[in-house]
């Protein structure tokens, strides 16, 4: 059996989670990340937020990395003023998967930015969000499914080629585009639902969607078939 690929996957700190008697800050990550991690045929490991400076020795030990969907981005990261219905900063974790981006993209190793995670990407590139798009994430706590579709030719276009009903949960958007971005699959609405750094030989993908949520492995799979052979 091929070595399976081991990728890391950015977790967040929670204060005052409860289990049995205690009531502790934890570490925490949705399980559906390292379970498709897993199905599609890779180790999982898990990134605790630490120091900035050492994300590059972190990034230095995996095959690839996921960076996975949470709270909003701090809008100051992208030079912009916070909407009404921007949500709280988490800043200790803006700053540790920044980190984890750049040093991801120095490595030039498989890198995978899931909604927030896509997000973050654009922003560590030098884009920018639309911070509230109506209609959407309208019932807390569930997701919905919409088709996306893709832009032929694309690396995502490769992986999923037909228009794909997928599961999603957010209320912001990809606005204009980091540097050297382009943006490789569509909502009906026109919403950016994926993107990617165009290259021959640096795997770079984001999307909007919640794949962790879903049957459809087509998108890890592609990361960890990616990432065979990238790490040290």
């Amino acid at each position: 059996m091929p070595d399976r690929p081991l990728i890391g996957v950015s977790t967040y700190l929670e204060a005052g989670t409860r289990w049995g008697v205690w009531e502790l800050e934890a570490v925490l990550l949705p399980a559906g990340y390292p379970r498709l991690v897993q199905r599609a045929g890779g180790l999982a490991a898990l990134l605790p937020p630490d120091a900035p400076e050492h994300a590059a020795a972190a990034v230095a030990r995996l095959d690839g990395l996921v960076i996975a969907g949470g709270p909003d981005v701090e809008p100051v990261r992208y030079g912009a003023e916070r909407h009404p219905r921007t949500g709280p900063p988490a800043r200790a974790r803006d700053t540790w998967e920044l980190a984890l981006i750049g040093a991801a993209l120095d490595a030039r190793i498989p890198l995978l930015g899931v909604c927030r995670g896509m997000q973050l990407l654009n922003v560590a590139l030098g884009g920018t969000l639309v911070q509230h798009l109506e209609g959407h994430a309208e019932v807390v706590g569930v997701f919905g499914r919409h088709p996306v579709k893709p832009v032929p030719g694309s690396l995502y276009a490769g992986i999923a080629p037909e228009e794909t009903s997928v599961p999603t949960y957010h209320h912001q958007a990809v606005d204009r585009l980091g540097a050297g971005l382009v943006p490789t699959a569509y909502a009906e609405d026109g919403t950016v639902e994926a993107l990617e750094l165009p290259s021959a030989d640096h795997w770079v993908l984001g999307v909007q969607w919640h794949p962790e949520m879903g049957e459809d492995v087509r998108v890890m799979r592609a990361l960890v078939e990616a990432s065979r052979g990238a790490g040290t």
